[in-house]
């Protein structure tokens, strides 16, 4: 782990081949530790999923800055429209000139569209983005856990998803990656913070995600995961509908 930005905490792990977590620690009032991960993915067109908020892009262009330089970033992906998703997209998009948000089709018809600097790609359900050596591919997950643009994206040959607010864990010193359970933390958390929709559709939806059997979870907050993602995934279907 490289700590980019002493003052804040921000660091930079690599997760899985070319995939790095950037991870802010934050104290929240009444809430405690917390943090916010970004995760870019260094290939021939670079993508930086999660912008973070938009008062944190210094800190998340720093840490980007450690690994690549920033002008090369090629997409600025998003799970859905949300200030930690995509609030500093438009400064994103005028760092990097070669830049374009990517997101649901959802989402660009909706918000990005009319939000962003520049016109976004909007990848439809089940499409995939070659990368070069790596390529991502999108899955529609509206209101999984809330949003209808929701969606998230498998990075196929490290089979790494990207699962953006699944399995959120509270703190702010966690191990940037674990394989430990993230299962027990994570429904305490949303039990405490109900910030899921509970749509009928959730079983569907994970058992399709675990359908494409990751090795690596990229959570959106707390510790990425490694282990059987599909048992994990198909785990969270069973306490979603108990």
């Amino acid at each position: 782990m490289t700590v980019t930005n002493g003052k804040s905490g921000t660091n930079v792990h690599e997760v899985a081949d070319g995939i790095y977590r950037i991870n802010t620690p934050v104290l929240i009032e009444g809430a405690g530790g917390f943090s916010f991960n970004q995760y870019l993915i260094v290939d021939n067109e670079p993508l930086l999923f999660h912008t973070g908020p938009r008062k944190m892009f210094p800190l998340v262009r720093e840490a980007v800055a450690s690994v690549l330089p920033v002008a090369k970033l090629r997409y600025i992906g998003l799970s859905h429209v949300e200030a930690d998703e995509c609030g500093s997209l438009n400064e994103w998009l005028a760092a990097a000139p070669r830049s374009v948000p990517l997101c649901g089709t959802v989402a660009a018809l909706v918000s990005i569209s009319d939000l962003a600097d520049r016109a976004p790609r909007a990848l439809a359900d089940g499409e995939l983005l070659p990368l070069g050596r790596h390529g991502v591919r999108w899955f529609d997950t509206p209101h999984l856990p809330h949003a209808w643009d929701c969606g998230f994206l498998m990075e196929e040959r490290t089979t790494t998803l990207l699962c953006g607010d699944l399995f959120t864990q509270g703190g702010a010193d966690l191990p940037p990656i674990t394989e430990s359970d993230v299962l027990g933390p994570s429904e305490a958390f949303r039990h405490e913070l109900d910030y899921y929709s509970h749509t009928k559709n959730a079983r569907a939806m994970l058992e399709r995600l675990a359908s494409t059997n990751p090795v690596t979870l990229a959570c959106m907050h707390g510790s990425a995961w490694r282990g059987d993602g599909a048992n994990l995934l198909r785990a969270l279907a069973d306490a979603l509908s108990a």
